[in-house]
């Protein structure tokens, strides 16, 4: 009793923090805007009934989505940009989980470290440090053009490039530690073994190597693949107008337009959109956790 009150009380907690907030947006996504506070209708109220509330209930917004091409494109764009800035993340994120796991032992530490250490600064602050980087005066073009290789400052920022850019180096971590873990656990002597038989150490990482850490750059492409999707602060900061991503119009509903239920008609999409690749990944990590033990 006392084990099963140690695990249903945090679950508990943490889905009621979701269920809550998650019925409330698929409420206001069934409303109708309306210049009142909040700026929806309708709003239950023991006078009218629960009868009369649910029947003012509709599905115009989800409609609407499916009408106007700037959503559809936003999801497209969104997609697009999360499965190209997962890929590159992982060209560069596994030879560098590769390296780390291939360093003498008294440098893993200190290699780690160095991974981690972008997470004691504000995600924000460093997002908008790439904005000095990337602009046209920013430290990139200065040298670039020190150096030769330019003649005239290149037009990065509020482009695509820099929002490929800003996840990569936001999502990095999230890549190269994973990839790390399942590396560090595999057993070297299966490369010797591969070598002895015949195999040039390039046949070898990829007949030994990569399928033994396909674990690893499995949960690496998911933790990365999943927040990019619905990713607003780089867009809005490094993007431009012809960035579209389903995050960015999301906060532009939110705030701008103050359009709440057809914006949380956008979220309730979104999260049924990324449902897919949560269940992949727990299925992974759960087939992973029964192959351990």
């Amino acid at each position: 009793m006392r084990r099963f009150l140690l695990i249903a009380i945090p679950f508990g907690w943490l889905l009621a923090l979701f269920l809550v907030p998650f019925f409330i947006v698929v409420k206001i996504s069934l409303s109708d805007v309306a210049v009142s506070i909040p700026p929806y209708v309708p709003q239950f109220s023991w006078e009218t009934g629960i009868g009369t509330f649910l029947r003012d209930l509709d599905f115009e917004n989800f409609v609407f989505l499916t009408t106007d091409s700037l959503y559809w494109k936003s999801y497209v764009g969104s997609l697009v940009i999360a499965v190209i800035s997962t890929f590159l993340t992982l060209l560069i994120g596994y030879p560098i989980a590769y390296g780390m796991a291939r360093a003498p032992e008294e440098w893993r530490a200190t290699l780690m470290m160095l991974i981690i250490l972008p997470f004691w600064t504000s995600f924000l602050i460093r997002i908008y440090a790439w904005m000095g980087i990337l602009s046209r005066e920013g430290l990139l073009n200065q040298f670039l053009m020190w150096t030769g290789v330019i003649s005239e400052p290149l037009t990065i920022l509020n482009t695509n490039y820099a929002v490929y850019i800003g996840i990569i180096y936001a999502y990095l971590p999230f890549m190269v530690l994973p990839i790390y873990s399942a590396l560090d656990r595999m057993d070297t002597s299966l490369i010797e073994a591969a070598e002895d038989l015949g195999c040039s150490r390039l046949t070898a990482f990829w007949l030994v190597t990569v399928p033994l850490s396909r674990n690893g750059i499995i949960a690496g492409c998911f933790l990365v693949f999943i927040p990019a999707l619905g990713e607003f602060v780089i867009p809005s900061l490094l993007g431009g107008s012809g960035t579209l991503m389903i995050g960015k119009v999301l906060w532009e509903e939110f705030s701008s337009n103050r359009d709440w239920p057809l914006a949380s008609a956008v979220a309730v999409v979104l999260l049924l959109i990324l449902v897919v690749p949560i269940v992949l990944f727990q299925r992974n990590q759960q087939k992973q956790q029964e192959a351990e033990q």
